[in-house]
């Protein structure tokens, strides 16, 4: 199944852009809205196996911490170590400078359980 680059999104509000076997994931506009001002983010390393609908990290707000839930299985291929200091970007840029991790995906056939485009209808991320 050939895949263009587009942004699949799961039900946690987590965003992945798709590039062939390769993902990069952040947390959606809605997400970061919903946290406000984001203080931190534990991220995992490069190498770390990570499972679809389990958590590969959390974010901490002023108003909460959540986990920040895989929206694929596969191995941690980068990891945005700058939100470290910057945990801002999640709000600021949050499909841009405040992306969190790459996947190289283990199993193409996961993307079909996102949301694609409904989810933007759905959530009022349009």
């Amino acid at each position: 199944m050939d895949h263009q680059v587009e942004l699949y999104y799961s039900i946690d509000h987590e965003w992945i852009r798709v590039e062939g076997l390769d993902g990069t994931v952040g947390v959606t506009d809605f997400a970061q809205r919903e946290l406000t001002d984001v203080v931190a983010v534990e991220l995992p390393e490069e190498g770390t196996t990570v499972s679809q609908g389990e958590p590969f990290g959390a974010i901490e707000a002023i108003k909460a911490f959540s986990d920040l839930i895989s929206p694929v299985s596969g191995t941690v291929t980068a990891v945005n170590t700058e939100l470290l200091d910057h945990p801002e970007w999640v709000n600021e840029d949050p499909y841009g400078h405040g992306w969190m991790i790459e996947i190289r995906m283990s199993n193409l056939a996961e993307i079909d359980t996102l949301l694609s485009s409904q989810y933007e209808g759905e959530i009022g991320e349009a």
